[in-house]
C-alpha cells in the first residue's frame, strides 16, 4: 500500500479555508487503529471515551494520563500515517502547571501530534499555557463530558439563543488563547454553523450536523462494535457486535459438540515419530 502523507497541524487550517472536509474517527486500540490506516482516516482520535466503550465505565471521569498514555502508543504503531490527537483526562489539566506537564507527557510518551483538552472561557488561560509551552493544543465546547455531573447527564446543549451565544464566545476565547481547533459536541445545527463561522481556527463536530471542516465519530459506535446505547448522532455503518456474537455461539456450539478442533486446525507428527512415542510410552507403561 503506497504510503500517504500525514495531515499536519498547518494543514488544518488550510483544510478549513478551502472548505475540504477532514475525516476523524475515535480510535483506542492497535487494532482499529490498522483499520482507520487502511481505510484513509485523516485523525484517529484517542479520546478518553474509551473509557466507557474499552473499560465499561459509566462516563470519562475515571480515565488517567497514563491509560491514555499507553492507549496512544498503542494507535501511533497501528496508524503511523494518521494524525493523532490524544484527550486530556478529567483532572489532568486542572491548573496551567499541571496541565503543561501532561500535555508534554503526551508529546513525549505517547507520540500525540495534538492534544485536547475541555472548555471554553474559564479554561482560556490553560489553553495558553499549554499553547507557550510548544503543543498543539485543541479544547472543547458545547457538551463537555468532564462536566457531565454539572449537566446531569450526557445532553444537549446550546438549546436558546442565548446559550448559542455563550459557546461562541467560549470558541473566540479558545481561539485568543492560542488554540489550533477545538470540537464542537452536542449542539443544534445552526449553532455549530455559527460557532465554526466565528473563528478562523480548525474545528470538527460530533452531533453537530455538518458545519464543521471534521467531523469525528467514535470508531466502536459507528462500526457497532459498542451496542449499550446508541447516541442519536451517531451512524452505524456495520453491526460488528452482532457478527462476532454469532461467531462465538457458533464457536460454542463446535466445541461442546467435539467438531473443533479438527484435523485442518491441529499439528500432526511424522509416522516415524509417533510410533517411537507410542514405542516409549508403551515401555513406561
Amino acid at each position: 500500500m503506497e504510503e500517504r502523507k500525514k495531515l499536519t497541524v498547518p494543514d488544518l487550517k488550510a483544510r478549513k479555508k478551502a472548505g475540504e472536509r477532514v475525516v476523524m474517527v475515535s480510535v483506542p486500540d492497535y487494532p482499529m487503529a490498522i483499520w482507520a490506516e487502511r481505510a484513509g482516516v485523516d485523525i484517529a482520535a484517542v479520546g478518553d471515551s474509551l473509557g466507557m466503550v474499552s473499560y465499561g465505565h459509566p462516563n470519562t471521569l475515571p480515565v488517567t494520563i497514563d491509560m491514555m498514555i499507553q492507549h496512544a502508543q498503542a494507535v501511533r504503531r497501528g496508524a503511523p500515517n494518521c494524525m493523532i490527537l490524544v484527550s486530556m483526562t478529567y483532572g489532568s489539566y486542572a491548573t496551567p502547571e499541571i496541565a503543561v506537564v501532561n500535555a508534554l507527557r503526551l508529546m513525549k510518551e505517547g507520540g500525540a501530534d495534538v492534544v485536547k483538552m475541555q472548555g471554553g472561557r474559564e479554561k482560556a488561560h490553560i489553553v495558553k499555557a499549554i499553547a507557550d509551552a510548544g503543543v498543539p493544543v485543541m479544547s472543547h465546547v458545547g457538551m463537555c463530558p468532564h462536566f457531565v455531573h454539572q449537566y446531569g447527564g450526557f445532553k444537549l446543549q446550546g438549546k436558546t439563543a442565548a446559550e448559542a451565544l455563550e459557546i461562541i464566545e467560549d470558541a473566540k476565547a479558545i481561539e485568543a488563547a492560542g488554540a489550533v481547533g477545538f470540537e464542537i459536541e452536542a449542539v443544534p445545527t445552526p449553532v455549530a454553523e455559527a460557532v465554526d463561522k466565528a473563528v478562523e481556527i480548525f474545528t470538527f463536530g460530533i452531533g453537530a450536523g455538518g458545519a464543521s471542516t471534521g467531523q469525528l465519530l467514535l470508531g466502536m459506535d459507528l462500526l457497532g462494535m459498542f451496542d449499550q446505547f446508541k447516541p442519536k448522532f451517531s451512524k452505524r455503518f456495520a453491526q460488528i457486535s452482532d457478527i462476532a456474537t454469532e461467531a462465538l455461539k457458533t464457536y460454542v456450539a463446535e466445541v461442546r459438540g467435539k467438531s473443533f478442533p479438527d484435523a485442518d486446525h491441529s499439528y500432526g507428527m511424522k509416522p516415524e515419530e509417533a510410533a517411537k512415542l507410542a514405542a516409549a510410552l508403551a515401555a513406561r507403561s
